[in-house]
């Protein structure tokens, strides 16, 4: 299931996602290039089913590798040492962040052609889209 997420995807828009980092603590300077910041996702999976999930910006790359439902430690873009899990639920990558006795989720889902991201953090959901690059 996660074979339909391999490939490049490029980020088309971006809703509410200034909120979404406030609402997980990310300074003022952090989410003002967080903002003008449209990264490409490259997702590989290899022979043992380890995903590899590369951020792609002029501002910074991030990568992490990760088995579905198993925890991992991840240091996110914006700094936060968090322990995270992947799941697959109904077809959607489920990628649960972990941290200060806080936690993050971000579901990935494509519909239409189309990668659609929602960052959630309490009652505060931001969507960001990708399409898949030829």
């Amino acid at each position: 299931m996660v074979e339909k997420f391999v490939g490049t995807w490029k980020m088309i828009s971006s809703e509410n996602f200034d909120d979404y980092m406030k609402a997980i603590g990310v300074g003022f300077a952090t989410r003002q290039v967080g903002n003008r910041t449209k990264p490409n996702l490259v997702f590989t999976v290899d022979d043992q089913g380890t995903v590899c999930m590369r951020t792609q910006s002029t501002f910074k790359n991030t990568e992490i590798k990760f088995k579905l439902n198993e925890p991992f430690d991840e240091t996110t873009a914006d700094d936060r040492k968090t322990r995270t899990v992947v799941t697959l639920e109904n077809g959607k990558l489920v990628q649960k962040q972990n941290w200060d006795g806080k936690e993050t989720c971000i579901e990935r889902e494509i519909s239409d052609g189309k990668l659609i991201a929602k960052c959630i953090m309490g009652d505060v959901v931001a969507v960001r889209t990708y399409v898949r690059e030829a």
